[in-house]
């Protein structure tokens, strides 16, 4: 079949997400992708990262589509990103239209399947030649920093009639989903790269920023923003526990450039994002693995990757009690409002005695996970 997925996430993000890995695992099933990168749904802000940003789009537009691997072509679309204006929507529908039928006819992606993760998109959908409409629907966007709440809210709505399928990676973004469309939506929550990150487990260099750490190691591998981290648990537990070390890896102010990154203590570590092929050695050496999720509106919706990522690796977890995980206490340290009571426990006991982690990481997979996506669509 060919596929042309409506991202969410740029293709080079060194974090790979469900939209780099559908694609990816359909390109190496042989059917043919045309990834289509973030649309920009956040305003940009005046910072130098958004600026950057804006730079390096225009470039990578100019270049059109680029082959990335077999059977995958990325496309980075110069639009406009203040969505909620009617102008510019109108404006930015016209681009992609034009932008999408000429790699449609270029590549020859015919009677494609349209898989997309922006709600914001589904007039264009509606206009274009698909055999299928696909909504994979993985965070509750109307909850993301900077994003405009009614414009997703609304645009979801229509989506929810025309997609001829709803995949959803949270229960409550699937009953949501599924009050509006409940013949043709499914749950079917994240998953991990079992054969990357079970590399964790084998022997490793021991990375250069840890070479100089002496004590337990608690990890962290993420976007490190305000509505993604809770640093007041961090910080509180660093300062109890000067001998314990706290390495956060990601980006700072990731989808949220006005975060403001209070990690200020000596023993937390903030090393910035690594390349996806290198976090086994990282994870080779972290004691316990940290999901340290604020309670509100985006992570009520979440399924975080990394709590399967984490398994794969065989560390033990400590998370915050987001709803999403509920099901799976038996195999993580859940916290309230106490972070280091959590991470006490996960040091002396290690991996919870009751979990199940190879089973439910075999369980988890991308393969199996796309296979039971085919299925429907298949069966559609």
């Amino acid at each position: 079949m060919n596929f042309i997925i409506f991202s969410t996430a740029d293709w080079d993000n060194p974090f790979w997400t469900n939209k780099q890995h559908t694609a990816d695992r359909l390109a190496k099933r042989g059917h043919k992708v045309f990834y289509i990168e973030s649309l920009g749904l956040r305003a940009p802000t005046a910072k130098s990262s958004d600026l950057g940003r804006i730079l390096n789009r225009l470039k990578k537009s100019l270049s059109g589509a680029k082959k990335v691997e077999d059977n995958i072509w990325v496309y980075s679309p110069l639009v406009i990103p203040l969505h909620r204006f009617g102008v510019v929507k109108s404006i930015n529908q016209i681009i992609l239209k034009f932008a999408v039928r000429y790699f449609q006819w270029k590549l020859k992606l015919d009677a494609p399947v349209l898989w997309t993760y922006n709600p914001v998109v589904v007039e264009l959908l509606e206009s274009l030649d698909r055999s299928k409409i696909v909504y994979h629907s993985v965070d509750d966007l109307s909850a993301s920093p900077g994003i405009d709440r009614d414009l997703i809210k609304s645009t979801e709505k229509k989506l929810f009639r025309s997609a001829d399928l709803i995949f959803c990676t949270s229960q409550k973004i699937f009953n949501n989903a599924k009050e509006a469309a409940p013949e043709k939506t499914f749950y079917f929550p994240n998953v991990v790269d079992k054969e990357h990150f079970s590399k964790a487990k084998e022997s490793q260099l021991r990375p250069r920023e840890l070479e100089n750490l002496k004590g337990p190691i608690i990890g962290f591998i993420g976007a490190i923003s305000e509505y993604k981290v809770d640093y007041q648990q961090i910080k509180a537990a660093a300062n109890s526990h000067p001998d314990w070390n706290f390495v956060m890896i990601g980006k700072m102010g990731e989808g949220q450039p006005n975060s403001k990154v209070d990690l200020k203590v000596e023993n937390i570590h903030l090393i910035g994002p690594k390349d996806y092929l290198l976090l086994p050695q990282y994870l080779h050496f972290f004691d316990v693995c940290l999901i340290p999720a604020p309670l509100n509106d985006y992570t009520h919706a979440m399924f975080p990757m990394k709590f399967f990522e984490y398994m794969a690796a065989e560390k033990p977890i400590v998370s915050s009690r987001i709803d999403s995980l509920k099901d799976f206490e038996e195999n993580y340290y859940a916290y309230d409002d106490n972070m280091e009571r959590a991470i006490i426990e996960a040091l002396n006991e290690g991996i919870p005695p009751k979990s199940r982690y190879q089973e439910l990481v075999n369980a988890n997979t991308w393969d199996k996970r796309l296979d039971k996506m085919l299925e429907q669509l298949n069966a559609k």
